[in-house]
Protein backbone atom coordinates (compact mmCIF):
# COMPACT_ATOMS: atom_id res chain seq x y z
CA UNK A 1 0.00 0.00 0.00
CA UNK A 2 1.05 3.30 -0.76
CA UNK A 3 -0.57 6.61 -0.19
CA UNK A 4 0.28 10.11 -1.58
CA UNK A 5 -1.41 13.60 -1.35
CA UNK A 6 -2.03 16.13 -3.94
CA UNK A 7 -4.53 18.76 -5.01
CA UNK A 8 -8.56 18.03 -5.45
CA UNK A 9 -9.75 18.94 -8.97
CA UNK A 10 -13.33 17.82 -8.98
CA UNK A 11 -14.68 16.31 -5.73
CA UNK A 12 -15.90 12.91 -5.99
CA UNK A 13 -13.98 9.20 -5.00
CA UNK A 14 -13.20 6.47 -7.78
CA UNK A 15 -11.36 2.97 -7.40
CA UNK A 16 -10.36 1.02 -10.01
CA UNK A 17 -7.50 -0.95 -12.25
CA UNK A 18 -5.04 2.00 -13.19
CA UNK A 19 -4.27 2.98 -16.89
CA UNK A 20 -0.80 5.01 -16.53
CA UNK A 21 -0.20 7.26 -19.68
CA UNK A 22 3.23 7.78 -20.65
CA UNK A 23 4.75 9.99 -22.96
CA UNK A 24 6.24 8.38 -25.80
CA UNK A 25 10.60 8.14 -26.33
CA UNK A 26 10.91 9.78 -29.41
CA UNK A 27 14.38 8.71 -29.49
CA UNK A 28 14.88 5.10 -31.58
CA UNK A 29 18.08 3.35 -31.30
CA UNK A 30 19.71 2.05 -34.45
CA UNK A 31 20.30 -1.96 -34.13
CA UNK A 32 22.11 -3.95 -36.69
CA UNK A 33 20.42 -7.07 -38.59
CA UNK A 34 21.26 -10.31 -40.37
CA UNK A 35 18.22 -11.14 -42.19
CA UNK A 36 16.57 -8.08 -44.38
CA UNK A 37 14.31 -10.21 -45.54
CA UNK A 38 13.04 -11.01 -42.48
CA UNK A 39 12.82 -7.67 -40.62
CA UNK A 40 11.00 -6.22 -43.83
CA UNK A 41 8.58 -9.11 -42.86
CA UNK A 42 8.33 -7.57 -39.87
CA UNK A 43 7.69 -4.12 -40.86
CA UNK A 44 4.82 -5.46 -43.06
CA UNK A 45 2.93 -6.89 -40.40
CA UNK A 46 3.20 -3.91 -38.52
CA UNK A 47 1.99 -2.27 -41.27
CA UNK A 48 -0.91 -4.32 -41.55
CA UNK A 49 -1.55 -3.91 -38.18
CA UNK A 50 -1.53 -0.15 -37.91
CA UNK A 51 -3.81 -0.18 -40.86
CA UNK A 52 -6.41 -2.46 -39.25
CA UNK A 53 -6.09 0.08 -35.87
CA UNK A 54 -6.96 3.24 -38.27
CA UNK A 55 -9.61 1.49 -39.75
CA UNK A 56 -11.06 0.53 -36.09
CA UNK A 57 -10.95 4.14 -34.92
CA UNK A 58 -12.21 5.20 -38.37
CA UNK A 59 -15.38 3.79 -37.95
CA UNK A 60 -15.69 4.24 -34.57
CA UNK A 61 -15.36 8.17 -34.83
CA UNK A 62 -17.85 7.73 -37.63
CA UNK A 63 -20.28 6.28 -35.42
CA UNK A 64 -19.86 8.99 -33.21
CA UNK A 65 -19.29 12.03 -34.57
CA UNK A 66 -19.36 11.52 -38.43
CA UNK A 67 -17.60 11.47 -41.04
CA UNK A 68 -16.22 14.11 -41.98
CA UNK A 69 -14.37 14.15 -38.34
CA UNK A 70 -13.28 10.80 -39.01
CA UNK A 71 -11.52 11.59 -42.74
CA UNK A 72 -8.17 11.79 -40.81
CA UNK A 73 -8.18 8.02 -39.87
CA UNK A 74 -8.80 7.24 -43.54
CA UNK A 75 -6.32 9.61 -44.84
CA UNK A 76 -3.94 7.94 -42.27
CA UNK A 77 -4.45 4.31 -43.61
CA UNK A 78 -4.12 5.64 -47.42
CA UNK A 79 -0.39 7.12 -46.49
CA UNK A 80 0.57 4.12 -45.22
CA UNK A 81 -0.20 2.49 -48.43
CA UNK A 82 2.05 5.34 -50.36
CA UNK A 83 4.66 3.07 -52.30
CA UNK A 84 6.86 5.80 -51.99
CA UNK A 85 7.46 6.21 -48.75
CA UNK A 86 7.29 2.14 -48.13
CA UNK A 87 10.21 1.83 -50.34
CA UNK A 88 12.24 4.28 -49.28
CA UNK A 89 11.76 2.30 -45.63
CA UNK A 90 12.41 -1.13 -47.42
CA UNK A 91 15.30 0.32 -49.18
CA UNK A 92 17.16 1.85 -45.85
CA UNK A 93 16.91 -1.71 -43.85
CA UNK A 94 18.07 -3.62 -46.94
CA UNK A 95 21.49 -1.20 -48.10
CA UNK A 96 22.19 -0.07 -44.60
CA UNK A 97 20.91 -3.63 -43.05
CA UNK A 98 19.50 -1.34 -39.58
CA UNK A 99 16.05 -2.36 -37.74
CA UNK A 100 12.41 -1.37 -39.12
CA UNK A 101 11.97 1.30 -36.10
CA UNK A 102 15.23 3.11 -37.10
CA UNK A 103 14.73 2.79 -40.82
CA UNK A 104 10.65 3.94 -40.61
CA UNK A 105 11.57 6.97 -38.55
CA UNK A 106 14.39 8.38 -40.47
CA UNK A 107 12.38 8.08 -43.33
CA UNK A 108 9.23 9.20 -41.92
CA UNK A 109 11.31 12.46 -40.83
CA UNK A 110 12.50 12.86 -43.92
CA UNK A 111 8.80 12.91 -45.50
CA UNK A 112 7.78 14.71 -43.05
CA UNK A 113 10.54 17.44 -43.24
CA UNK A 114 9.56 17.34 -47.02
CA UNK A 115 5.98 18.91 -46.47
CA UNK A 116 7.27 21.20 -43.76
CA UNK A 117 9.24 23.12 -45.81
CA UNK A 118 6.60 23.76 -48.63
CA UNK A 119 4.95 26.53 -49.61
CA UNK A 120 1.12 25.93 -49.07
CA UNK A 121 -0.06 25.86 -45.60
CA UNK A 122 -2.83 22.65 -46.15
CA UNK A 123 0.55 20.84 -47.39
CA UNK A 124 2.82 21.89 -44.17
CA UNK A 125 0.23 20.64 -42.00
CA UNK A 126 0.53 16.86 -43.58
CA UNK A 127 4.00 16.45 -42.20
CA UNK A 128 2.11 15.81 -38.28
CA UNK A 129 0.12 13.28 -40.35
CA UNK A 130 3.25 11.98 -41.52
CA UNK A 131 4.76 11.98 -38.13
CA UNK A 132 1.83 10.25 -36.46
CA UNK A 133 1.08 7.31 -38.85
CA UNK A 134 5.37 6.86 -38.59
CA UNK A 135 5.31 6.85 -34.50
CA UNK A 136 2.26 4.21 -34.71
CA UNK A 137 4.35 2.06 -37.04
CA UNK A 138 7.18 2.49 -34.41
CA UNK A 139 5.31 1.57 -31.37
CA UNK A 140 3.54 -1.54 -33.56
CA UNK A 141 7.42 -2.58 -34.24
CA UNK A 142 8.79 -1.98 -31.05
CA UNK A 143 5.60 -3.64 -29.09
CA UNK A 144 5.33 -0.09 -26.66
CA UNK A 145 1.73 0.46 -28.17
CA UNK A 146 -0.50 3.21 -26.70
CA UNK A 147 -3.21 1.70 -24.24
CA UNK A 148 -6.39 1.84 -25.86
CA UNK A 149 -8.67 3.10 -23.55
CA UNK A 150 -11.49 2.32 -25.92
CA UNK A 151 -11.15 -1.54 -25.50
CA UNK A 152 -10.21 -1.37 -21.78
CA UNK A 153 -12.18 -1.39 -19.04
CA UNK A 154 -13.32 1.87 -16.41
CA UNK A 155 -9.92 2.80 -15.15
CA UNK A 156 -7.96 5.43 -13.11
CA UNK A 157 -6.13 7.37 -15.75
CA UNK A 158 -2.64 8.16 -14.12
CA UNK A 159 -0.11 10.49 -15.96
CA UNK A 160 2.61 12.54 -15.67
CA UNK A 161 0.39 15.82 -17.33
CA UNK A 162 -2.79 15.71 -19.70
CA UNK A 163 -3.42 18.20 -22.51
CA UNK A 164 -6.38 19.51 -23.09
CA UNK A 165 -6.59 17.79 -26.56
CA UNK A 166 -5.65 14.50 -24.70
CA UNK A 167 -8.37 15.03 -22.04
CA UNK A 168 -11.06 16.01 -24.97
CA UNK A 169 -10.19 12.70 -27.23
CA UNK A 170 -10.84 10.18 -24.48
CA UNK A 171 -13.56 8.16 -24.06
CA UNK A 172 -15.53 9.02 -21.01
CA UNK A 173 -16.96 5.99 -20.80
CA UNK A 174 -13.75 4.28 -19.76
CA UNK A 175 -12.52 7.08 -17.11
CA UNK A 176 -13.20 6.62 -13.47
CA UNK A 177 -10.91 9.46 -12.09
CA UNK A 178 -7.70 11.36 -13.00
CA UNK A 179 -4.39 11.10 -11.26
CA UNK A 180 -1.51 13.42 -12.88
CA UNK A 181 1.65 14.15 -11.18
CA UNK A 182 1.47 17.83 -12.31
CA UNK A 183 -1.02 20.11 -13.40
CA UNK A 184 -2.63 23.08 -12.13
CA UNK A 185 -6.26 23.39 -10.53
CA UNK A 186 -7.30 25.53 -12.56
CA UNK A 187 -5.52 24.69 -16.06
CA UNK A 188 -8.07 23.77 -18.92
CA UNK A 189 -7.56 20.07 -18.62
CA UNK A 190 -8.75 20.38 -14.90
CA UNK A 191 -11.81 22.38 -15.92
CA UNK A 192 -12.44 19.53 -18.14
CA UNK A 193 -12.53 16.88 -15.66
CA UNK A 194 -15.24 18.99 -13.41
CA UNK A 195 -17.53 19.08 -16.87
CA UNK A 196 -17.46 15.53 -17.33
CA UNK A 197 -17.69 15.03 -13.59
CA UNK A 198 -14.92 12.59 -12.86
CA UNK A 199 -13.44 12.95 -9.55
CA UNK A 200 -9.36 14.36 -10.33
CA UNK A 201 -6.50 14.96 -8.63
CA UNK A 202 -2.98 16.92 -9.67
CA UNK A 203 0.25 17.35 -8.24
CA UNK A 204 0.66 13.91 -7.39
CA UNK A 205 4.14 12.80 -6.77
CA UNK A 206 4.04 9.64 -7.72
CA UNK A 207 6.61 7.43 -9.70
CA UNK A 208 5.18 6.02 -12.85
CA UNK A 209 7.76 4.24 -13.59
CA UNK A 210 6.54 1.88 -10.38
CA UNK A 211 2.93 2.22 -11.12
CA UNK A 212 1.81 -0.69 -13.67
CA UNK A 213 -1.47 -0.82 -15.40
CA UNK A 214 -3.81 -3.11 -13.45
CA UNK A 215 -3.68 -2.42 -10.18
CA UNK A 216 -5.63 -1.30 -7.89
CA UNK A 217 -5.89 3.08 -7.40
CA UNK A 218 -8.06 5.01 -4.99
CA UNK A 219 -8.54 8.43 -6.25
CA UNK A 220 -10.44 10.46 -3.24
CA UNK A 221 -11.06 13.90 -4.66
CA UNK A 222 -12.62 14.01 -1.10
CA UNK A 223 -9.61 13.85 0.84
CA UNK A 224 -7.39 14.58 -1.64
CA UNK A 225 -5.46 11.47 -1.10
CA UNK A 226 -4.54 9.12 -3.55
CA UNK A 227 -3.88 5.06 -2.20
CA UNK A 228 -2.07 2.85 -4.75
CA UNK A 229 -2.70 -0.95 -4.25
CA UNK A 230 -4.47 -0.24 -0.80
CA UNK A 231 -5.43 -2.57 1.77
CA UNK A 232 -9.13 -4.77 2.19
CA UNK A 233 -10.01 -2.19 4.72
CA UNK A 234 -9.43 0.88 2.60
CA UNK A 235 -11.31 -0.49 -0.17
CA UNK A 236 -14.24 -1.60 2.04
CA UNK A 237 -14.08 2.36 3.61
CA UNK A 238 -13.98 3.56 -0.41
CA UNK A 239 -16.92 1.47 -1.32
CA UNK A 240 -18.93 3.00 1.60
CA UNK A 241 -17.60 6.75 0.92
CA UNK A 242 -18.15 6.01 -3.09
CA UNK A 243 -22.39 4.80 -2.19
CA UNK A 244 -22.79 7.68 -0.15
CA UNK A 245 -21.78 10.06 -3.52
CA UNK A 246 -24.07 8.27 -5.39
CA UNK A 247 -26.66 8.70 -2.62
CA UNK A 248 -26.09 12.53 -2.89
CA UNK A 249 -26.40 12.23 -6.62
CA UNK A 250 -29.87 10.12 -6.39
CA UNK A 251 -31.20 13.06 -3.73
CA UNK A 252 -30.01 16.36 -6.39
CA UNK A 253 -31.73 14.57 -8.87
CA UNK A 254 -34.94 15.37 -7.23
CA UNK A 255 -34.20 18.74 -8.25
CA UNK A 256 -34.78 17.87 -11.65
CA UNK A 257 -38.02 19.96 -13.77
CA UNK A 258 -37.59 22.67 -10.67
CA UNK A 259 -37.24 26.40 -10.75
CA UNK A 260 -33.95 28.36 -9.67
CA UNK A 261 -35.77 30.71 -7.63
CA UNK A 262 -34.70 32.18 -4.27
CA UNK A 263 -37.47 32.10 -1.49
CA UNK A 264 -37.63 36.05 -2.14
CA UNK A 265 -39.00 35.01 -5.95
CA UNK A 266 -35.48 36.21 -7.90
CA UNK A 267 -34.96 33.68 -11.29
CA UNK A 268 -31.18 33.43 -11.77
CA UNK A 269 -30.83 31.44 -14.97
CA UNK A 270 -28.75 28.03 -14.58
CA UNK A 271 -27.02 26.87 -17.75
CA UNK A 272 -24.21 24.34 -18.50
CA UNK A 273 -20.36 24.77 -20.03
CA UNK A 274 -19.76 22.39 -22.56
CA UNK A 275 -16.17 21.32 -24.50
CA UNK A 276 -17.68 19.47 -27.53
CA UNK A 277 -20.83 17.73 -29.47
CA UNK A 278 -20.61 14.66 -27.43
CA UNK A 279 -21.20 16.87 -24.12
CA UNK A 280 -24.33 17.55 -24.70
CA UNK A 281 -26.40 14.73 -23.33
CA UNK A 282 -24.53 16.07 -19.72
CA UNK A 283 -26.34 19.24 -20.39
CA UNK A 284 -29.72 17.08 -20.42
CA UNK A 285 -29.27 14.47 -18.27
CA UNK A 286 -28.50 17.30 -15.51
CA UNK A 287 -31.46 19.62 -16.68
CA UNK A 288 -29.64 22.67 -17.58
CA UNK A 289 -31.39 25.63 -18.85
CA UNK A 290 -29.22 26.43 -21.46
CA UNK A 291 -25.65 26.47 -22.58
CA UNK A 292 -24.46 29.23 -21.73
CA UNK A 293 -20.69 28.11 -23.06
CA UNK A 294 -19.93 26.06 -25.99
CA UNK A 295 -16.32 25.94 -26.31
CA UNK A 296 -15.68 25.68 -29.33
CA UNK A 297 -11.73 25.55 -29.94
CA UNK A 298 -12.19 22.13 -29.40
CA UNK A 299 -12.97 21.71 -32.55
CA UNK A 300 -9.84 22.48 -33.69
CA UNK A 301 -7.67 20.96 -31.48
CA UNK A 302 -6.69 16.86 -31.66
CA UNK A 303 -6.51 17.31 -35.40
CA UNK A 304 -3.76 18.33 -38.29
CA UNK A 305 -5.53 21.30 -39.95
CA UNK A 306 -8.40 23.72 -39.30
CA UNK A 307 -11.98 22.03 -39.27
CA UNK A 308 -14.10 23.30 -42.54
CA UNK A 309 -17.06 25.23 -42.63
CA UNK A 310 -18.99 22.63 -43.14
CA UNK A 311 -17.23 20.45 -40.42
CA UNK A 312 -18.49 23.19 -37.77
CA UNK A 313 -21.98 23.80 -39.25
CA UNK A 314 -22.70 20.45 -38.42
CA UNK A 315 -21.03 20.38 -35.19
CA UNK A 316 -23.15 23.82 -34.37
CA UNK A 317 -26.50 22.46 -35.84
CA UNK A 318 -26.09 19.04 -33.90
CA UNK A 319 -25.51 21.27 -30.79
CA UNK A 320 -28.72 23.69 -31.31
CA UNK A 321 -31.35 20.87 -32.51
CA UNK A 322 -30.18 18.80 -29.79
CA UNK A 323 -31.28 22.45 -26.95
CA UNK A 324 -34.66 23.23 -28.89
CA UNK A 325 -35.49 26.09 -27.76
CA UNK A 326 -33.46 26.19 -25.15
CA UNK A 327 -30.51 29.13 -25.22
CA UNK A 328 -26.61 28.18 -26.82
CA UNK A 329 -24.08 30.55 -26.83
CA UNK A 330 -21.49 29.38 -28.54
CA UNK A 331 -17.69 30.99 -27.99
CA UNK A 332 -15.79 31.76 -30.95
CA UNK A 333 -12.27 30.21 -31.72
CA UNK A 334 -10.38 31.02 -28.16
CA UNK A 335 -7.34 29.41 -28.53
CA UNK A 336 -3.65 30.13 -27.88
CA UNK A 337 -2.08 29.79 -24.48
CA UNK A 338 -2.41 25.91 -23.22
CA UNK A 339 -4.32 25.19 -26.16
CA UNK A 340 -2.09 24.35 -28.84
CA UNK A 341 -2.59 24.03 -32.71
CA UNK A 342 0.34 23.59 -35.03
CA UNK A 343 -1.39 24.38 -37.88
CA UNK A 344 -2.27 27.97 -36.56
CA UNK A 345 1.54 28.76 -36.94
CA UNK A 346 0.77 30.81 -33.44
CA UNK A 347 4.63 30.46 -32.31
CA UNK A 348 6.14 30.26 -28.90
CA UNK A 349 5.78 32.60 -26.69
CA UNK A 350 7.24 33.43 -23.27
CA UNK A 351 3.79 35.07 -22.23
CA UNK A 352 1.49 32.90 -23.86
CA UNK A 353 -1.41 33.52 -21.44
CA UNK A 354 -0.46 37.44 -22.37
CA UNK A 355 0.07 36.66 -26.22
CA UNK A 356 -1.13 36.18 -29.47
CA UNK A 357 -4.61 34.23 -28.90
CA UNK A 358 -8.73 34.14 -28.70
CA UNK A 359 -9.54 37.06 -30.74
CA UNK A 360 -6.44 38.27 -31.62
CA UNK A 361 -5.72 35.73 -33.64
CA UNK A 362 -9.18 35.80 -35.20
CA UNK A 363 -9.02 39.96 -36.11
CA UNK A 364 -5.29 38.82 -37.28
CA UNK A 365 -6.24 35.40 -39.39
CA UNK A 366 -9.81 36.68 -40.46
CA UNK A 367 -10.12 33.60 -43.08
CA UNK A 368 -9.96 31.43 -40.37
CA UNK A 369 -12.64 33.86 -38.63
CA UNK A 370 -14.89 34.28 -41.14
CA UNK A 371 -15.07 30.47 -41.94
CA UNK A 372 -15.96 30.13 -38.46
CA UNK A 373 -18.88 32.83 -38.59
CA UNK A 374 -20.06 31.93 -41.80
CA UNK A 375 -20.73 28.10 -40.25
CA UNK A 376 -22.25 29.85 -37.18
CA UNK A 377 -24.82 32.04 -38.93
CA UNK A 378 -25.68 29.22 -40.96
CA UNK A 379 -26.44 26.90 -38.18
CA UNK A 380 -28.57 29.78 -36.62
CA UNK A 381 -31.62 28.35 -38.38
CA UNK A 382 -31.52 25.26 -36.62
CA UNK A 383 -32.22 26.58 -32.57
CA UNK A 384 -31.91 29.71 -30.27
CA UNK A 385 -28.50 30.79 -31.19
CA UNK A 386 -26.33 33.45 -28.78
CA UNK A 387 -22.49 33.71 -29.91
CA UNK A 388 -19.97 35.96 -27.77
CA UNK A 389 -16.20 37.07 -28.38
CA UNK A 390 -13.26 36.19 -25.97
CA UNK A 391 -10.67 38.61 -24.91
CA UNK A 392 -11.98 41.91 -25.48
CA UNK A 393 -9.86 44.88 -24.44
CA UNK A 394 -11.02 47.50 -26.47
CA UNK A 395 -14.24 49.18 -27.89
CA UNK A 396 -11.76 49.15 -31.37
CA UNK A 397 -11.80 45.43 -31.04
CA UNK A 398 -15.95 44.91 -30.83
CA UNK A 399 -16.02 47.45 -33.72
CA UNK A 400 -13.88 45.45 -35.44
CA UNK A 401 -15.49 42.45 -34.84
CA UNK A 402 -19.04 43.71 -35.88
CA UNK A 403 -17.89 44.78 -39.02
CA UNK A 404 -16.60 41.27 -40.29
CA UNK A 405 -19.56 39.78 -39.35
CA UNK A 406 -21.71 42.42 -41.10
CA UNK A 407 -19.20 41.43 -44.28
CA UNK A 408 -20.00 37.76 -43.82
CA UNK A 409 -23.64 38.76 -43.65
CA UNK A 410 -23.39 40.49 -47.09
CA UNK A 411 -21.49 37.08 -48.18
CA UNK A 412 -24.49 35.10 -47.17
CA UNK A 413 -26.96 37.27 -48.45
CA UNK A 414 -25.10 37.58 -51.86
CA UNK A 415 -25.30 33.81 -52.16
CA UNK A 416 -29.09 33.16 -50.76
CA UNK A 417 -27.90 31.38 -48.06
CA UNK A 418 -30.79 31.70 -45.15
CA UNK A 419 -29.88 32.95 -41.31
CA UNK A 420 -31.22 34.21 -38.19
CA UNK A 421 -28.95 36.92 -36.47
CA UNK A 422 -28.15 35.81 -33.13
CA UNK A 423 -27.47 37.49 -30.10
CA UNK A 424 -24.32 38.98 -29.94
CA UNK A 425 -22.14 39.19 -26.61
CA UNK A 426 -18.33 39.14 -25.47
CA UNK A 427 -16.59 37.84 -22.69
CA UNK A 428 -15.31 40.27 -19.88
CA UNK A 429 -12.17 38.52 -18.45
CA UNK A 430 -9.23 41.51 -18.91
CA UNK A 431 -9.28 44.74 -16.64
CA UNK A 432 -9.40 46.65 -19.17
CA UNK A 433 -12.53 45.45 -20.67
CA UNK A 434 -14.18 46.02 -16.84
CA UNK A 435 -12.85 49.39 -16.72
CA UNK A 436 -14.68 50.11 -19.91
CA UNK A 437 -17.76 48.30 -19.69
CA UNK A 438 -20.24 50.83 -20.24
CA UNK A 439 -19.20 51.70 -23.53
CA UNK A 440 -18.50 48.13 -24.29
CA UNK A 441 -21.95 47.35 -23.04
CA UNK A 442 -23.68 49.81 -26.02
CA UNK A 443 -22.43 48.14 -28.32
CA UNK A 444 -23.85 44.08 -27.82
CA UNK A 445 -26.21 42.55 -26.68
CA UNK A 446 -24.82 40.49 -23.57
CA UNK A 447 -21.63 40.16 -21.17
CA UNK A 448 -20.67 37.14 -19.81
CA UNK A 449 -17.94 37.19 -17.23
CA UNK A 450 -14.58 34.36 -17.95
CA UNK A 451 -13.77 34.38 -14.48
CA UNK A 452 -10.75 32.20 -15.02
CA UNK A 453 -8.69 34.75 -16.74
CA UNK A 454 -10.14 37.86 -15.06
CA UNK A 455 -8.89 36.75 -11.93
CA UNK A 456 -5.41 35.79 -13.83
CA UNK A 457 -4.93 38.78 -15.20
CA UNK A 458 -6.20 41.02 -11.97
CA UNK A 459 -3.85 39.29 -9.61
CA UNK A 460 -0.62 39.01 -12.22
CA UNK A 461 -0.65 35.14 -11.28
CA UNK A 462 -0.87 32.41 -14.44
CA UNK A 463 -3.09 29.78 -13.69
CA UNK A 464 -1.52 27.51 -15.50
CA UNK A 465 1.57 27.60 -12.89
CA UNK A 466 1.20 24.92 -10.21
CA UNK A 467 3.53 26.65 -8.00
CA UNK A 468 1.29 29.49 -7.47
CA UNK A 469 -1.96 27.97 -6.87
CA UNK A 470 -1.35 29.12 -3.08
CA UNK A 471 -1.47 32.71 -4.40
CA UNK A 472 -4.11 32.12 -6.92
CA UNK A 473 -7.46 33.42 -4.68
CA UNK A 474 -10.59 34.00 -6.76
CA UNK A 475 -12.36 35.01 -4.02
CA UNK A 476 -9.73 38.06 -3.94
CA UNK A 477 -12.11 41.16 -3.20
CA UNK A 478 -10.56 43.22 -6.25
CA UNK A 479 -11.88 40.49 -8.43
CA UNK A 480 -15.23 40.39 -6.44
CA UNK A 481 -15.36 44.44 -7.14
CA UNK A 482 -14.57 43.86 -10.79
CA UNK A 483 -17.89 41.88 -11.42
CA UNK A 484 -19.79 44.29 -9.39
CA UNK A 485 -18.54 46.79 -11.32
CA UNK A 486 -19.27 44.44 -14.59
CA UNK A 487 -22.90 43.60 -13.60
CA UNK A 488 -23.78 47.57 -12.72
CA UNK A 489 -22.26 48.69 -16.24
CA UNK A 490 -24.68 46.38 -18.06
CA UNK A 491 -27.29 47.00 -16.49
CA UNK A 492 -27.19 50.29 -16.55
CA UNK A 493 -27.21 49.85 -20.51
CA UNK A 494 -30.43 47.42 -20.37
CA UNK A 495 -27.91 44.65 -21.28
CA UNK A 496 -28.25 41.10 -19.57
CA UNK A 497 -24.90 39.56 -17.50
CA UNK A 498 -23.48 36.24 -16.89
CA UNK A 499 -20.75 34.07 -15.40
CA UNK A 500 -19.44 31.30 -17.21
CA UNK A 501 -16.07 30.70 -15.05
CA UNK A 502 -15.37 28.47 -12.41
CA UNK A 503 -16.48 31.09 -10.31
CA UNK A 504 -20.19 30.66 -11.07
CA UNK A 505 -19.92 27.04 -9.58
CA UNK A 506 -18.04 28.43 -6.03
CA UNK A 507 -21.46 27.64 -3.57
CA UNK A 508 -19.84 30.09 -1.02
CA UNK A 509 -20.49 33.01 -3.83
CA UNK A 510 -23.91 32.12 -5.01
CA UNK A 511 -25.85 34.55 -2.76
CA UNK A 512 -23.42 37.30 -3.24
CA UNK A 513 -23.91 36.89 -6.99
CA UNK A 514 -27.25 37.51 -6.86
CA UNK A 515 -27.01 39.91 -4.59
CA UNK A 516 -25.15 41.98 -6.99
CA UNK A 517 -27.42 41.33 -9.82
CA UNK A 518 -25.82 38.41 -12.16
CA UNK A 519 -28.77 37.50 -14.12
CA UNK A 520 -27.20 33.86 -15.05
CA UNK A 521 -24.79 31.39 -14.02
CA UNK A 522 -23.16 28.48 -16.27
CA UNK A 523 -21.04 26.02 -14.91
CA UNK A 524 -20.27 22.27 -15.58
CA UNK A 525 -23.13 20.20 -16.26
CA UNK A 526 -22.46 18.13 -13.10
CA UNK A 527 -22.67 21.47 -10.76
CA UNK A 528 -26.02 22.47 -12.45
CA UNK A 529 -28.30 20.85 -10.04
CA UNK A 530 -26.08 21.55 -6.30
CA UNK A 531 -26.64 25.21 -7.68
CA UNK A 532 -29.91 24.76 -8.23
CA UNK A 533 -30.12 23.39 -4.54
CA UNK A 534 -28.40 26.05 -3.38
CA UNK A 535 -30.51 29.18 -4.97
CA UNK A 536 -33.65 27.59 -3.64
CA UNK A 537 -32.38 27.48 -0.45
CA UNK A 538 -31.38 31.46 -0.43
Amino acid sequence: MQKFSGKTVYRGIAMGPAVVLKKADEQVKRTGIVDAEAEIARVHKSLEQSKEQLQQLYEKAAAEVGEAHAAVFEAHQMMLEDEDFLEAIYSMIRSEMVNGEYAAATIGEKFAQIFADMEDDYMRARAADVRDITNRLIRNLSGSQQTDLHAAQPSVIVAEDLSPSETVQMNKEKILAFVTVHGSTNSHTAILARMMNIPALVGVPLDLEKIKDGMQVIADGITGEVIVEPTAAQALEAEKKIADEREKARLLLELKGKENVTHDGKHIQVFANIGGVGDVRYVLENDAGGIGLFRSEFLYLGRNDLPTEEEQFQAYRHVLQAMGDKKVIIRTLDIGADKKADYLHLGQEENPALGYRAIRICLTQTDVFKTQLRALLRASMYGNLSVMYPMIISVDEVRKILDIVYEVKKELDAEGVSYKMPEQGIMIETPAAVMICDELAELVDFFSIGTNDLTQYTLAIDRQNEKLDNFYDPHHPAVLKMIRMIAEGAHRCGKWVGICGELGADLELTETFIKMGIDELSVSPSMVLPLRKRIREL
